[in-house]
């Protein structure tokens, strides 16, 4: 037996419920809120999250790969996203001026304007799907949780 072996410890019942139920989180989450957005603003999650980051940022501009990192989507996903988003004129590519390579996203005012539309049913999606279950539990401890979990190697 391996050493690594030796040191494993079985998930105790209530742990193996965790485990289980933060997998079916993580699939079933995205889905509900995207559901919420897409009925009640023809708004799709992604789309949303692209025009929530670049709200969030300093001349709400990003890299165009750093805007897929920070959306959990492939470049090229990202690519075909803007592209939609750009038709709509929610936002505009542009060349970053520091590498002639790559592109910047650049969340224009009809962007906003959209984002400020969407917000109220996303957060009344968020508070119906996630804080209104979480009686008891304090949320700056378990952001901290996630926020650990998520720096992990």
């Amino acid at each position: 037996m391996s050493d690594t072996a030796d040191r494993l410890v079985p998930l105790s019942p209530h742990e193996e419920a965790v485990m289980r139920a933060l997998g079916r989180f993580l699939l079933v989450m995205p889905r509900a809120l995207d559901a919420d957005l897409m009925r009640e603003q023809r708004l799709s999650l992604s789309e949303y999250s692209v025009l929530r980051h670049l709200s969030e940022t300093a001349g709400q501009s990003m890299r165009m790969s750093e805007l897929a990192y920070a959306c959990d989507m492939s470049l090229s996903g990202m690519t075909r996203l803007a592209a939609k988003l750009e038709t709509q004129g929610h936002l505009r590519r542009i060349r970053c001026t520091e590498d002639a390579r790559g592109a910047n996203a650049v969340l224009t005012e009809r962007g906003l304007t959209r984002l400020r539309e969407a917000w109220p049913t996303h957060l009344a999606s968020v508070r119906r799907h996630i804080f209104d279950h979480l009686d008891g539990i304090d949320p700056a401890r378990l952001a901290a949780a996630f926020a650990a979990m998520a720096t992990e190697p």
